[in-house]
């Protein structure tokens, strides 16, 4: 098991917070973070686990506030609470009464599935009493150096990145694929048939790093508008897909509005488009935007908490791949090539001029830091996620 990350914010927000909730994909890891972290409770107070898909788990909730006041002095684990939202309102009145005895912090963990269910419920009725974490896929800083290759074909969903081989691991990634579309989305509330959501990810996945075009993608699924804006709503929410936002800065020139689209995880990018291995990937037209969908994940997810983070594009070309503004006010700019000696490229350096960020990079497949001009370096994408981690 690696070391994940977020486990120091879990722990944090548990010391701070009444309720924290865990939220990412299925098979993330989430539940095994969770119970490591209550076995670490043992010289505290034990940790009581409960799984709301186990019908005799949810048997044990019948009686909540029974079952609850029996284990007042533990840290209570509700997995995949999605499936019972309507607890909230009961867990709102056993919080506050909690609190006003005193105990004002570590009472629950849940955990769910970015369901947008879970979301609202626990919004309206937790606000105040709650912290939200997102538990992501392994990342580059929770791997080893010599990885990162493996990560990007593989992804870093736990089981594709750690199995045997490149074609247990496209084999995991396939059965998780069609078990998200044919039994985990219609459990969370949508009905839509598992042929078309596979189709709309796919297609998603040929324009990775594309503006959105719906439009086109309306046609191409016989639908309109509004189902396509619906079937992009539900996977941003399940975390599965990136929507990244155009960067509106005040300067006298037409910019795009549209977004752009990413599938999240590069291991299921590269599934939905059938390249099994590394060596693949070499061959398919998608690497250079599968290498940018992999450096804006590794690096959305180094920034500090609060960040924020968009592309730049006018309508005559200057760009910038990603930008991200950091909680202490510092801008960073960022081009994203996948070549070894990476060129600054003139577009690039206009738009710079617009927006006048801190610091610019590009950052390329090596792993060298030089300067590319005054003030853009190029660097390796390790090093610059751990620069901001830092900043943290």
């Amino acid at each position: 098991m690696l070391d994940r990350l977020i486990a120091s914010s879990l722990a944090e927000c548990l010391g701070q917070f009444p309720a924290v909730c865990l939220l990412g994909p299925r098979q993330v890891g989430k539940t095994t973070l969770a119970r490591l972290y209550g076995r670490d409770l043992a010289g505290k107070a034990q940790a009581e686990y409960l799984d709301l898909e186990s019908p005799v788990d949810l048997e044990k909730l019948q009686d909540v506030r029974g079952y609850l006041s029996r284990h007042e002095d533990k840290l209570v684990i509700l997995d995949e609470v999605q499936r019972a939202p309507e607890l909230f309102a009961v867990l709102r009145g056993v919080i506050d009464e909690r609190v006003l005895s005193g105990k004002r912090a570590g009472h629950f963990l849940f955990l769910g599935s970015a369901s947008i269910d879970l979301l609202k419920q626990s919004s309206e009725t937790l606000a105040g009493r709650i912290a939200y974490l997102e538990m992501t896929p392994f990342t580059l800083l929770e791997t080893e150096p010599e990885q990162q290759d493996l990560l990007w074909s593989r992804g870093g969903f736990p089981m594709s990145f750690l199995a045997a081989d490149d074609a247990a691991s496209a084999r995991w990634r396939a059965q998780f694929i069609t078990t998200y579309l044919e039994r985990d989305i219609p459990q969370l509330g949508p009905r839509i048939p598992a042929e078309t959501l596979r189709r709309f990810w796919t297609m998603l996945a040929h324009s990775q790093g594309s503006l959105l075009n719906a439009a086109q993608l309306a046609r191409s699924l016989a639908v309109d508008g509004k189902t396509i804006a619906n079937y992009l709503y539900l996977m941003t929410d399940l975390m599965l897909i990136r929507r990244l936002q155009p960067y509106h800065a005040n300067v006298k020139k037409r910019l795009v509005k549209a977004p752009k689209t990413y599938v999240r995880d590069s291991g299921l990018l590269h599934n939905l488009l059938r390249i099994e291995t590394f060596n693949g990937l070499f061959g398919h037209p998608i690497i250079g935007m599968s290498w940018e969908g992999f450096v804006i994940e590794t690096l959305v997810n180094a920034a500090p908490p609060r960040s924020e983070a968009y592309f730049y594009r006018t309508a005559t070309g200057q760009e910038i791949d990603l930008i991200l503004q950091l909680p202490a006010g510092k801008t960073y700019a960022i081009e994203i090539k996948h070549s070894s000696a990476p060129k600054l490229e003139k577009n690039f350096q206009i738009a710079l001029d617009d927006i006048k960020p801190d610091k610019a990079f590009i950052v390329y497949n090596g792993r060298d830091r030089y300067p590319k001009s005054a003030d853009v370096e190029a660097i390796g994408l390790r090093e610059l996620a751990e620069m901001l981690r830092v900043e943290a």
